[in-house]
């Protein structure tokens, strides 16, 4: 479920935007941050897994991670095209 919403999000966007994890998290968990919050290291977990396979690409500060298994602080979600057109 979390990665056919991934997968969903990014591609409803528009080339070259990216999505938050958070919004995952909203689509799965509901409004209410109590619910939504919980869904975040899922969704991170899932992330990771999705761009190993080369599904899709985590950002951060506009550029692809390194080591999609050990990066820190806010992160981006993109279609691997547009980390490619960005990098």
């Amino acid at each position: 479920m979390i990665a056919e919403t991934i997968l969903r999000l990014v591609s409803a966007r528009e080339p070259g935007k990216t999505i938050c994890p958070s919004e995952v998290a909203r689509e799965i968990g509901g409004p209410q941050p109590e619910a939504w919050s919980a869904m975040m290291p899922p969704v991170r977990r899932v992330a990771v897994q999705m761009t190993k396979a080369g599904q899709i690409a985590i950002l951060r500060k506009g550029k692809p991670v390194e080591d999609p298994e050990n990066f820190r602080g806010v992160y981006r979600l993109a279609a691997p095209s547009t980390a490619v057109d960005e990098a």
